[in-house]
């Protein structure tokens, strides 16, 4: 995991303080603090009691770690975390989150349950439903905190009457996976095996009518198929006997039920591979970084009894992103300058130790930045950098002209003190100050062959030239802000390419979930919900259309963004920036 170090065992990420509201643990955010590389996010939640944890210690590929309970108590609180190198994705962190389990009775608070359950849907790429026996109408009922789901969570600040909020949820929300524990029923629809995805499906089906009683049947079955793009289950028989469940950390693999052990390497597989890095409306990937800053934003809106707001989060987390990573990339870029850069120099040799310190910072900027679609942080840290060189510049200069002065000392030293003391004021003295101001100026040349004094006879000339040397820095100056411009215009293209591609991929995910579900209804004659749904489906395919045709207008955008940014501090720059970045974009599209 880089940057973010091995975790030997979970921490507590959100628990209770001693006022009895949710807050975000230092240590957690720390840990996630340095972890800057993307995360896939698993939550676990579920009725307490039904061995959930042990699932979330198998995909950290350990025995034992979130705590196993074997009696009636609730063992986990708050959410803990478990952050480990991600088994199959090279470059990504696995984040577990265990959730204590829901409807404890001594709690006594169903509030704190369902903003439990909230968090893990608004943190997780995967979420993970734990229950126990079979998926009937009563485990449905157990699961009524998806039916609260659209009071608790906002996707947009401002939503439209006549705006379909199933979609914007089905874009944002996890994948959902099922794990029925102890299951003892064989897979069967009649005389026909099914699978368990089957299993789930027909579970979810909806009763005809619209009675008091069946749109209560209906709510949560209609609430998962409407909510949840991607649905999985897996069902798990008893893993061993009750005496030996009371030990479940201290078990080996062979003392398990073998077709426990086979459904649970299943288990792990399928998130494993199939689980995507987090990401927020956008389709901006979530490093731990920001993992941990949605995790302050989401639950400061539930202490301050707002509905937690995704749009609202993604600004939030844009201005605390930005912030930081203006202030990390300038302390990178400094670094690098000091380390390499031993003034004094040659100009052109500090130019090229600018230029890969540059390079290297935008790198981080790309990573660590976030959202910033208007180039407000960009524009303020390539001013701070430009700056910083001209600092450093003046810094060379000034440590050449001392450098020269006291070479200039050093080597017609001898010449002023003879000059002092009237050693050439005698017959023949004229003949040795000759001689003797020949040998120094050949030591003195012989020094100013060093790059200090080629940086000297550079400054003296300037001065003699004036204007026209000032011209010439001028043209230096525009190949570096060219060569920052290039450089940054090709990651951020790259990087917006990616998310749109993710967008791409997580709308046409939703489309297939939704013609799959019309089609689900039509064969059940739910036509008023089949023509509902269809409406839906034109809807979509619209926005994703809209989507395509201002992807370009997006990117043109960011290309004027930086190309003013440039203009901001060399006036004359921005035509062929901005000629350059319509290049980049006619070979994007």
């Amino acid at each position: 995991m880089a940057c973010g170090g091995f975790m030997s065992a979970p921490v507590c990420l959100i628990e209770n303080d001693e006022n009895g509201k949710l807050h975000v643990n230092k240590k957690a955010k720390d840990i996630l603090d340095g972890i800057h590389e993307p995360v896939v996010v698993v939550s676990v939640v579920g009725l307490y009691r039904t061995g959930k944890s042990y699932l979330m210690n198998r995909l950290a590929g350990q025995q034992s770690g979130f705590a196993l309970g074997s009696t009636i108590e609730s063992k986990t609180k708050g959410i803990w975390m478990w952050c480990v190198p991600h088994p199959k994705k090279k470059g990504h962190t696995l984040v577990l989150l265990d959730t204590e389990g829901l409807g404890d009775v001594e709690k006594g608070d169903e509030k704190h349950d369902t903003w439990i359950f909230c968090l893990a849907v608004l943190l997780s790429s995967t979420l993970v439903y734990n229950s126990l026996g079979v998926i009937d109408n009563m485990a449905l009922e157990k699961l009524h905190y998806v039916t609260e789901l659209t009071e608790n969570i906002r996707v947009k600040a401002e939503v439209s009457q006549d705006e379909d909020g199933s979609t914007d949820f089905m874009r944002v929300f996890p994948s959902f996976v099922w794990a029925v524990r102890d299951f003892t029923l064989e897979l069967k629809r009649g005389d026909k095996l099914i699978t368990s995805d089957e299993y789930l499906e027909g579970s979810l089906k909806l009763k005809p009518g619209s009675s008091s009683q069946n749109e209560q049947y209906n709510l949560p079955r209609r609430c998962l198929r409407h909510f949840f793009a991607v649905k999985k289950c897996f069902v798990f028989p008893r893993p061993a006997s009750t005496q030996n469940m009371r030990k479940m950390e201290k078990l080996t693999e062979k003392e398990l039920d073998s077709e426990f052990l086979e459904q649970a390497n299943n288990f792990c597989c399928y998130i494993y591979n199939n689980s995507e890095p987090k990401t927020v409306t956008g389709g901006q990937t979530v490093t731990g970084t920001a993992l941990g800053n949605l995790s302050e934003v989401y639950v400061e809106a539930i202490r301050s009894g707002k509905v937690p707001c995704l749009e609202n989060a993604v600004v939030s987390l844009a201005k605390i992103q930005n912030v930081c990573a203006v202030e990390k990339v300038m302390q990178f870029y400094v670094n690098e300058m000091l380390t390499i850069a031993q003034l004094p120099m040659r100009p052109e040799e500090l130019s090229d130790i600018h230029k890969i310190a540059e390079k290297k910072a935008i790198e981080v900027f790309i990573t660590t930045s976030f959202n910033d679609i208007d180039q407000i942080y960009q524009k303020e840290l390539m001013g701070k950098i430009h700056n910083e060189y001209q600092d450093m510049c003046q810094q060379n200069h000034e440590a050449s002209r001392i450098q020269c002065e006291e070479v200039r000392q050093e080597v017609f030293g001898k010449l002023e003190k003879s000059f002092s003391d009237g050693s050439y004021l005698k017959p023949g003295g004229y003949r040795q100050y000759r001689d003797m101001l020949t040998q120094l100026t050949s030591d003195y040349r012989a020094k100013t062959h060093s790059q200090i004094m080629v940086h000297l006879r550079h400054i003296l000339k300037q001065r003699q030239r004036g204007l026209e040397e000032q011209n010439l820095l001028q043209k230096q100056a525009f190949k570096d802000m060219e060569r920052t411009h290039d450089e940054y215009v090709n990651q951020i293209i790259s990087q917006m390419k990616r998310e749109q591609e993710r967008m791409r991929r997580d709308n046409e995910q939703v489309l297939e979930a939704k013609l799959k579900e019309r089609e689900a209804l039509l064969q059940q004659d739910f036509q008023q919900e089949a023509a509902r749904m269809q409406r839906e489906i034109e809807n979509l395919e619209a926005d994703m259309n809209k989507q395509e045709t201002s992807q370009q207008s997006t990117l043109s955008k960011v290309v004027e963004g930086i190309g003013t940014a440039a203009t901001f501090l060399l006036p004359g720059f921005v035509p062929k920036a901005v000629g350059f970045g319509l290049s980049m974009l006619s070979k994007l599209f």
